[in-house]
C-alpha cells in the first residue's frame, strides 16, 4: 500500500480509504461481520477510514469506533458534518451550535478525543460561510479536530436547497476567506468521480492541483455499476438497500448508454484477466489530482478485490479502453444520477 500527503500537510493518509457508509442498517446491519472487514482492511495497509454522522443514523461511526478501539494510534479517521440528526431544527446544518455539538457526538460514538479529518458533508444554504468556517477553526484550535475538509455531490437539485452542490469557485472563495483570516483551510475535497461519471475533470481537479487540495473522491465504482453488478439482461440483485431505491428496475430506458459502456470494459477485463472493480479503481487513482479512492466493501470477498487495485498496473490498452466511453457520460444527466 502507497502513502501520501493530504493536501498541502503532513499527514500521511493510504491510496485507498475505507468507506464505512454501508456498515449498519443502511446495509451491512452485522456489527462484527462489518468490524472483521475494517480489521481485514487495516491488516492490509489501510491507514484512513471515512464515515459520517448521519451514517445509519450515527450507528456507522458507533461500528468504526469499536473496530478501531485499540488501533487508534494507526488510524487516520474521518468523518462529517451537516446532515439531520434528529426533529430539532438545530441538530443538522452547518451553524457553530449544530457543529460544535454534533462534533461532540461524534466523538463519543467512535470512542476518541480527536478526529483527524473533520468535513463538511454538503454546503448548508441557511449558514454564512464565516461563521462555519470559525466554529471549524474553533474546533482544531480545542485539539478536538487536526484537519478540514469539504465533501459534495455531484449534481444541483432544484427542488431542495440542501442538495446544492460545492461549486469550484465556491472552495476557492472559501479557502481565500480562510487565509484572510488566519483559519485552517481545507486540507482536502471529497467528491463523487469514476469511469462513469468525470464532470470533475473540468473545473474541480484544476482548482484542487493549484490550491494544493487533496481530491478523496468517492463512489469509484459508481455504487456498484464498475463492479459488474448490474448487467444488461439481468436482474437487479437487490442485495442491499442502496441497489433497490437508488438503481431499481435495470428496464429503464435512462441506464442504457451505462449499460453498453459496462459491457464494453467487461470485455476488455476478462481479456486482461483481471476485474471491472480493479480497473475502475486504478483509473480513478491515476488522475494526478486524486489522492485517495474510498472504497465500500460490504464482505471479505469485495475487499479482497479492491484490495487488488493497489497493485494493479495500468497499461495503454487500459486507458485506451478507459477513455472510449468519456463522450457519454463525461456530462451525466440528471436521470442518470
Amino acid at each position: 500500500m502507497d502513502y501520501v500527503n493530504l493536501g498541502r500537510t503532513g499527514l500521511k493518509v493510504s491510496r485507498l480509504c475505507l468507506g464505512t457508509m454501508m456498515f449498519g442498517s443502511w446495509g451491512e446491519p452485522d456489527h462484527e461481520r462489518s468490524i472483521r472487514v475494517i480489521h481485514q482492511a487495516l491488516d492490509a495497509g489501510i491507514n484512513f477510514l471515512d464515515t459520517a454522522n448521519v451514517y445509519s443514523d450515527g450507528e456507522s461511526e458507533e461500528i468504526v469506533g469499536k473496530a478501531i478501539r485499540d488501533r487508534r494510534d494507526n488510524v487516520v479517521l474521518a468523518t462529517k458534518v451537516w446532515g439531520k440528526m434528529g426533529e430539532d431544527p438545530n441538530r443538522r446544518g452547518l451553524s457553530r451550535k449544530a457543529i460544535q455539538q454534533e462534533c461532540e457526538a461524534s466523538l463519543r460514538r467512535l470512542g476518541t478525543e480527536v478526529i483527524d479529518l473533520y468535513q463538511i458533508h454538503r454546503p448548508d444554504p441557511t449558514t454564512p460561510w464565516e461563521e462555519t468556517l470559525e466554529a471549524l477553526d474553533g474546533l482544531v484550535r480545542q485539539g478536538k479536530v487536526r484537519y478540514l475538509g469539504c465533501s459534495s455531490n455531484h449534481y444541483d437539485d432544484p427542488a431542495n436547497p440542501w442538495g446544492r452542490r460545492l461549486a469550484a469557485w465556491e472552495i476557492v472563495e472559501t479557502l481565500g476567506l480562510a487565509d484572510r483570516r488566519g483559519w485552517q483551510r481545507w486540507a482536502s475535497f471529497q467528491p463523487p468521480y469514476s469511469l462513469l461519471r468525470r464532470t470533475l475533470e473540468l473545473e474541480h481537479f484544476p482548482m484542487a492541483l493549484h490550491c494544493g487540495v487533496s481530491c478523496i473522491v468517492w463512489s469509484p465504482l459508481e455504487g456498484g455499476w464498475l463492479s459488474g453488478k448490474y448487467r444488461r439482461g439481468a436482474t437487479n440483485p437487490g442485495d442491499s438497500p442502496r441497489s433497490r431505491t437508488w438503481v431499481g428496475d435495470l428496464e429503464n430506458p435512462r441506464f442504457e448508454r451505462r449499460l453498453a459502456i459496462v459491457e464494453e470494459l467487461l470485455a476488455h477485463c476478462q481479456a486482461r484477466g483481471k476485474s471491472l472493480s480493479q480497473l475502475a479503481l486504478a483509473w480513478s487513482l491515476n488522475h494526478p489530482a486524486v489522492t485517495s479512492a474510498i472504497i465500500g466493501p460490504r464482505t471479505d470477498a469485495q475487499l479482497a478485490d479492491c484490495l487488488a487495485a493497489a497493485s494493479f498496473d495500468l497499461e495503454a490498452e487500459d486507458l485506451l479502453a478507459a477513455e472510449r466511453p468519456r463522450g457519454h457520460l463525461l456530462w451525466a444527466t440528471a436521470g442518470e444520477r
